[in-house]
């Protein structure tokens, strides 16, 4: 799990320190929740504006604009809206099978009873969106495949609008709503590849699963450097998108071949690390410039070196990937796929059109009515209980959260309607339903936590967000984080 880095207080010349600070306040920056939602949705509000002015037409054109691939006589060519939904979006599906990875490995996915409820509340939180929308589709061919659009949750909006509740909500339910993201995206990953995509080619799905064996034979005979994974995922993507399935989906496979375990002993590690420190001491001159210092470079490096290799190889990746999809690859996809032009068609025609029915009474009250149903028959079956702190009221307010469609039902609402204009009614509708399932969950909270905090209860101060997901793993690192900080400050 990626968290903060810690302030060096004291270790930088005093030439670099005030860079190293204003450093440090953009790796903070980077790392929150709450702000990458934030230009998501300033991406998407830009979007809107620009497709309901005179601007729209060129607009439009720039997307579609077509960039060109060749190498030799072999020449490829895609638009720029396809080179984001299709490849930058593969690396979005990456970072999210990163992070199924980790739930499942060290997470709340671990534990049968912890992740028995969070996954219960996700299914019920896809089947009853499912339901929804069918009543209004059912009998229409034209329109029953977007059945997929109201079952997602989008995660870092989500959890953005929960943060800023902070310490106003138990930290037990971040726990719940993240794990409930993660299972809802294992089903979303599944849906994508089962049902929208086109029908397959067996030679590049046998091509696809060469490369996978490959990427399987480098975790096996211990390869920990990125380089490989990344270049033969290259080359899976493109089997994948060849083959006719999602190529999206490559991003998820690739994350499960890349290792999670550390390349070093780590019980040895504290003492051989305190011997190269001792090295480095012993073998420093206080009045030597550094570069002629060749005894204690040869021992940081030494210790640099086999540093780097403790941190495992998908959390290295999980790190450096977070900040360019929340902050670069979503607020792109936001921009290229929230141009609703709503003068375009009457808004009687969008309010009555049965796709805008199915999805958003799916999002807005399928998911929370799926999500409670769920989680209410796990508890009262004792299969598991609510988490520490947490109540029915906070439940709701969670499960109405879970109604944030956004990205992921953007894009399966590409994927379903192959008519333009369904899909800008689905469009409506999901942004419509995010907008009122975020305000609804929102309010909902802030007057329970006013209401406690009038009864005196106060909750753990919220951690600093490092990303879509918190594990009590990641809760006592952010703790430690916070500790250590403190101490900073009083020296």
């Amino acid at each position: 799990m990626a968290h903060k880095p810690h302030k060096e207080t004291g270790i930088f010349i005093n030439e670099v320190s005030s860079h190293q600070r204003r450093y440090h306040k953009v790796l903070e920056l980077t790392h929150s929740t709450t702000k990458a939602a934030g230009v998501m949705l300033l991406g998407a509000i830009i979007a809107l504006v620009v497709a309901n002015t005179a601007a729209h037409g060129a607009f439009t054109e720039f997307w579609h604009t077509e960039v060109s691939f060749g190498f030799g006589a072999t020449h490829a060519e895609m638009s720029l809206a396809h080179i984001i939904n299709d490849v930058l979006m593969a690396i979005f599906f990456l970072l999210v099978g990163l992070e199924i990875k980790y739930e499942m490995t060290v997470g709340e996915l671990t534990d049968v009873r912890q992740a028995i409820l969070p996954v219960a509340a996700a299914i019920g939180g896809v089947l009853m969106p499912v339901g929804i929308y069918l009543l209004f589709n059912a009998s229409n061919p034209e329109t029953v495949m977007g059945w997929g659009v109201p079952t997602a949750t989008d995660i870092a909006f989500a959890l953005g609008i929960l943060a800023l509740l902070g310490s106003r909500v138990p930290a037990g339910l971040r726990v719940f709503l993240s794990t409930l993201a993660v299972a809802d995206d294992i089903v979303a990953i599944l849906v994508i590849a089962i049902f929208y995509g086109q029908s397959p080619s067996l030679m590049w799905l046998a091509a696809a699963a060469v490369v996978m064996v490959v990427l399987v034979v480098l975790n096996r005979t211990h390869v920990y450097s990125l380089v490989p994974y990344l270049l033969v995922g290259a080359v899976l993507w493109y089997c994948i998108f060849m083959s006719g399935v999602h190529s999206t989906i490559a991003g998820v496979l690739l994350a499960f071949a890349i290792p999670s375990r550390s390349h070093v002993k780590l019980k040895s590690f504290a003492s051989w690390s305190g011997q190269r420190v001792k090295e480095a001491e012993e073998s420093y001159v206080p009045d030597e410039p550094v570069i002629g210092q060749t005894d204690y470079l040869a021992s940081v490096t030494r210790l640099a070196r086999v540093s780097r290799q403790v941190v495992p190889p998908a959390t290295r990746l999980e790190r450096r990937l977070y900040p360019w999809v929340y902050f670069a690859i979503l607020p792109l996809f936001a921009l290229t796929n929230a141009d609703v032009a709503f003068m375009q068609v009457p808004a009687g025609d969008i309010l009555s059109s049965p796709i805008f029915l199915g999805v958003f009474f799916g999002l807005v009250i399928g998911k929370p009515a799926g999500i409670m149903l769920m989680s209410f028959i796990i508890v009262k079956t004792k299969l598991s209980t609510l988490p520490e702190n947490v109540n029915w009221s906070h439940m709701l307010g969670a499960a109405l959260l879970g109604g944030v469609g956004f990205t992921m039902s953007i894009f399966v609402a590409n994927l379903a309607f192959a008519d333009a204009a369904y899909v800008m009614v689905a469009k409506v509708a999901i942004l419509s339903a995010s907008l009122v399932a975020g305000v609804l969950g929102f309010t909902f909270l802030f007057f329970q936590a006013k209401a406690a905090t009038r009864r005196g209860q106060r909750f753990e101060m919220e951690l600093p967000s490092v990303n879509n997901r918190q594990s009590h793993a990641a809760h006592e690192a952010e703790r430690r984080y916070k500790r250590e900080r403190i101490q900073d400050e009083n020296e």
